[in-house]
């Protein structure tokens, strides 16, 4: 018997010459399964690319975050650090100012002049820093601005009238930084009445 295989062909009656017909054998029908294969392909391809699509804008609005976040925190530590190194300035502001209001006879005019000049740079650097002097003598006391040391009675003023300022208090860009320390009119004239969230009354 031959060892190869042969081809297997199907022979037709002769037609109408006497001619014999030889078929080929039919191929497998694979074509209607590759098509479902390169559909599910497809498929899965448009999976995958819309899962990563979204992984990433995920990791965009992760990474945004993270650098508004850093420039918060950033920002917040400049701001902590202006705010110490300024409050620790404020004795010394409250200094010049003393020596400015409580002069001496027989010290030389030049003298406090010099003084007054260095008062008013420091002023003007921490002004320009967003330091700002608090409202007090004439205001109506505010206890989250105002400390009241003292109370008087007065019947020249308003009832919880700031009559007289024994430490300035300070803001630092509408951060209360130090509140100011002052005296108060009590038993005097009575206040019109205010809205919510005013200030609070001394007792």
């Amino acid at each position: 018997m031959d060892s190869e295989k042969e081809d297997i062909t199907v022979t037709t009656p002769a037609n109408d010459a006497g001619e014999t017909e030889t078929t080929p054998s039919a191929p497998p029908a694979e074509a209607p399964a590759a098509a479902g294969v390169t559909a599910e392909a497809h498929e899965k391809a448009l999976a995958e690319k819309r899962e990563l699509y979204d992984r990433l804008l995920r990791k965009q609005a992760e990474l945004d975050n993270f650098r508004k976040r850093t420039q918060r925190e950033k920002e917040e530590l400049r701001q902590a650090a202006a705010e110490e190194l300024i409050r620790s300035l404020l004795p010394t502001l409250d200094a010049f100012e003393r020596a400015l209001q409580q002069r001496q006879e027989g010290v030389p005019a030049a003298y406090y002049d010099g003084l007054e000049l260095i008062y008013r740079g420091l002023s003007e650097v921490l002004t320009r820093a967003g330091l700002t002097v608090l409202e007090t003598t004439g205001q109506i006391f505010d206890p989250n601005l105002h400390q009241a040391v003292e109370t008087v009675q007065s019947s020249e003023h308003r009832d919880q009238e700031i009559v007289a300022e024994l430490q300035r208090g300070y803001k630092l860009k509408h951060r209360l930084l130090r509140p100011a320390i002052v005296k108060v009119a009590v038993g005097g004239k009575a206040q019109p009445e205010t809205t919510e969230g005013s200030a609070g009354a001394v007792n």
